[in-house]
């Protein structure tokens, strides 16, 4: 699409009455190749082009979109949503220079739309040979996954933006079985990139840790639940804090009135100890952007420091709304999808604490070295996420491993009962959904100490 068709369609947009306008082009290859049972399973490649078209009225939002970029079609979206006002106005748009960005480094890129689907098959059967550690080892599946997109983006404040874009996700799955028991265990690594990430990635390493957690967890008894201190491990661990934290402090749940934190600024949320960040800056990971899906840089955005609630996280319509700095947090799924203020890369700082010294304050407790799935209420930050790994603390030190354990709670209930956090932050990468649709993200923390909180179990 050329600027002076988009510039076209944009002044049709104000002179529809709109006080902003935007158009978002999309084109993204994306490619999956799957293995399981000793086999490739499945493979698939496709093409998603598109043009998204937002008008805002304030802070109404009226979006449309097409996969035809010719300007018959952009009018015919313009028209459709101005039907819904009869303002006018008479502004004009006029562009700024050019912005071009890269989000990921080129100097060591490898293309996956030049090496292919084969290149990818050598990883996966290491991973499946990996993972066969003994008979009880029932299933492994195995992936990957890469997309390699570019966006250019015009609005009537005078930008035009570009940004290249490239993403590849490996994932393990292995199951362990006895008699009628079955457990199983998960890594899903991925990176801002291309297939770079793969020559670097301990694929067998990966794929035998899963395995030997999986036989841990289908030997282990049950734990009997109940309120009790709980220690967390690191890397995934952050999905709580990400499910029930992050997304009520996003200015989409924040001016819906949706979220525990509002009218909380500059309060007291945590303990002294907590500090928490969101960051799209990070080279090279999963939930990195150059710039977000409005065309605004990303940053490093502090939201909880030392216990104070210090930000939101903000796209252009809760900026306006709220009257708040924009975090270059917009994001969306594709094309068909208007941006909202989502999370990029959300993650509790390092702290000072060993895991032993947290371990070693519990007389009866949890450790949960590793989080599993779960779901929550992002407007109540009610959650319950279950434990893929787990092992009793008796007397200070970690005991018999346990399984079936659930961790049930409140998020914003949660952060003041954090009394110690651990000096080894991980990250660990992941798929968020809500109302823009599915986005990269990454989660992460260090350890953490949980003084007390609500574990399910049999």
């Amino acid at each position: 699409m050329y600027s002076d068709l988009a510039k076209k369609i944009l002044d049709l947009c104000l002179e529809a009455g709109a006080n902003f306008a935007e158009i978002y082009e999309e084109e993204t290859r994306k490619s999956y190749l799957s293995l399981k049972d000793n086999s490739t399973e499945g493979a698939s490649a496709s093409i998603i082009y598109g043009i998204g078209i937002r008008m805002l009225y304030g802070t109404e939002v009226l979006y449309g979109f097409t996969s035809d970029s010719s300007e018959e079609s952009l009018m015919n979206v313009v028209k459709n949503l101005s039907l819904a006002k009869n303002k006018k106005g008479t502004q004009k748009t006029q562009f700024g220079k050019e912005q071009n960005y890269m989000s990921f480094g080129k100097d060591n890129f490898k293309d996956p739309r030049i090496l292919g689907q084969n290149y990818k098959k050598d990883f996966l059967f290491a991973a499946n040979s990996a993972a066969r550690v003994n008979s009880k080892i029932a299933q492994v599946e195995a992936s990957i996954i890469d997309n390699v997109q570019n966006i250019n983006i015009w609005n009537s404040d005078g930008l035009q933006i570009s940004d290249n874009r490239a993403r590849t996700r490996f994932s393990v799955n292995v199951t362990a079985a006895e008699n009628s028991e079955r457990t199983s265990a998960h890594e899903a690594p991925g990176s801002l990139g291309g297939f770079e990430f793969l020559d670097n990635l301990p694929v067998k390493e990966l794929s035998a840790s899963c395995a030997e957690r999986a036989l841990r967890m289908l030997s282990a008894p049950y734990i009997k639940g109940g309120q009790m201190p709980v220690v967390m491990g690191n890397a995934f661990g952050g999905v709580i804090f990400h499910e029930a934290c992050g997304h009520p402090l996003e200015t989409e749940a924040i001016r819906r009135q949706a979220s525990p934190f509002c009218g909380k600024l500059g309060e007291q949320v945590a303990q002294p100890i907590l500090t928490a960040i969101d960051d799209g800056t990070m080279s090279g990971v999963w939930g990195s952007l150059a710039v977000d899906d409005e065309g605004t840089p990303t940053q490093k955005t502090v939201l909880i420091e030392n216990g104070i609630l210090k930000n939101f996280l903000s796209d252009i319509v809760g900026s306006k709304e709220l009257d708040l700095p924009l975090t270059g947090s917009a994001r969306r799924e594709s094309y068909k999808y208007a941006p909202v203020s989502r999370m990029r890369n959300t993650f509790i700082a390092a702290g000072n604490s060993t895991l032993q010294d947290m371990v070693a304050t519990v007389d009866n407790g949890l450790y949960a070295a590793k989080m599993a799935g779960g779901s929550v209420n992002p407007a109540t930050g009610e959650f319950n996420f279950a434990v893929e790994e787990g092992y009793e603390i008796k007397n200070g030190k970690l005991s018999e491993a346990v399984r079936g354990a659930t961790l049930i709670g409140l998020g914003h209930e949660i952060l003041p009962k954090i009394s110690m956090v651990g000096n080894d932050l991980e990250l660990a990468a992941g798929m968020c959904g809500a109302s823009s649709g599915h986005v990269p993200v990454t989660v992460g923390q260090p350890s953490i100490k949980v003084d007390t909180i609500l574990v399910g179990g049999r």
